[in-house]
């Protein structure tokens, strides 16, 4: 992999990640950008103990351009985008109109590839594994910064979820706090290491998942992928390395080089989950899915902060496990899980499909 740093015309980085070592990137900017001005403020709630990022300059970003106007496409001509060149690997950059920013922290986009019309699962093994690397940079590079707690490389896809770019791309964002969601999981882990005389959560977790097998996934010899116990979304997997690692620098060759393979099936089945008549069920008997429009999911990393973890007493970041937690939003063909009264107003989910019931589904459309 070669690395090349440059910058935008309004003075943000923007980082070529390239297959081959020979590659030269030297285009310029050449856009009459101002310099980025942004308003981001985080504020804390004095109830719930969580933080909210206020970021008002974000209602003025691009919205569903049309293609020839993406701004994620390379470079061509006079057609000038985010990205300089005329053809790229994987690019990384500073967000434009970033929810965190400063003193608050960093928001960066991922671009996956620059063919627009392709998603992460069209992506080769090689591809995959480029973008895994960089996620692993970027994960390194931010965890530097003084403003930056926590790293969160993650991926929407699909309008349903909210995405307002079509080109395939994901995001990083780098909190200068503990997100509450994982301040939850490093509670229960303290918890259960006190309880149980120093026995690690995760691993257990994990353990009795594969004990179990009734919602496993997939398996390698370095992953493994299954739906949780009390999954929260109609369609959910987790994706653990079985050597128990903190983030993504912790990963060793094996699992880096098995990755892909793993990940692209799972992003496959996801998008097979809904076709044909078996996808929807009685809700959508006699129909076929062949329509369907490709599944809205979020893949998101969690990995360890790396912060201050006092608060949590008895733990360390070598206590925390790396996994991928992929969902989608879509219960059945043609319908959504919305985040109604009890989800959005007391946080308690509500799933109408059974985790062994989804795993089954996802087991029925692997690829071989």
């Amino acid at each position: 992999m070669k690395k090349t740093s440059t910058r935008l015309a309004d003075g943000r980085e923007l980082i070529y990640y390239d297959a081959v070592d020979d590659q030269v990137r030297d285009a310029v900017d050449r856009r009459p950008l101002d310099p980025t001005v942004t308003t981001s403020e985080v504020r804390r709630d004095p109830l719930l103990g969580d933080s909210v990022a206020i970021a008002s300059h974000r209602q003025g970003r691009i919205y569903h351009p049309p293609a020839n106007e993406c701004p994620l496409c390379p470079s061509s001509g006079d057609r000038l985008s985010e990205i300089p060149d005329s053809s790229y690997d994987v690019v990384v950059f500073e967000n434009r109109f970033p929810s965190l920013a400063g003193d608050s922290g960093r928001c960066e986009v991922v671009c996956f590839t620059s063919d627009h019309d392709a998603s992460f699962a069209d992506l080769t093994e090689a591809q995959a594994g480029l973008v895994l690397e960089a996620w692993t940079d970027r994960t390194a590079e931010l965890s530097h910064l003084p403003s930056v707690q926590q790293v969160f490389c993650f991926e929407n896809r699909g309008a349903e979820i909210g995405v307002t770019l079509g080109h395939p791309h994901g995001q990083i964002y780098g909190y200068p706090f503990t997100t509450p969601r994982t301040a939850l999981m490093l509670r229960s882990l303290a918890a259960h290491k006190e309880a149980t005389g120093g026995q690690n959560l995760f691993d257990e977790v994990v353990a009795r998942e594969l004990a179990d097998g009734s919602r496993v996934v997939l398996t390698g010899e370095h992953w493994v992928a299954f739906v949780p116990y009390a999954a929260h979304w109609p369609y959910e997997v987790h994706l653990y390395p079985r050597r128990r690692v903190p983030d993504l620098l912790g990963l060793d060759e094996d699992a880096r080089t098995e990755f892909p393979q793993v990940y692209l099936e799972l992003l496959r089945r996801f998008d097979r989950i809904f076709d044909g008549p078996d996808g929807g069920k009685e809700e959508t008997e006699g129909k076929e899915g062949a329509g369907e429009p490709p599944t809205p999911y979020i893949a998101a990393w969690h990995q360890a902060p790396f912060g201050p973890l006092e608060e949590f007493e008895g733990v360390n970041r070598d206590d925390f496990a790396l996994h991928l937690e992929l969902f989608t939003i879509r219960r059945t063909s043609g319908k959504l899980k919305f985040l109604a009264g009890s989800e959005s107003g007391m946080n308690v989910f509500i799933n109408d499909v059974p985790p062994e019931s989804a795993a089954q589904r996802l087991r029925e459309v692997a690829s071989t």
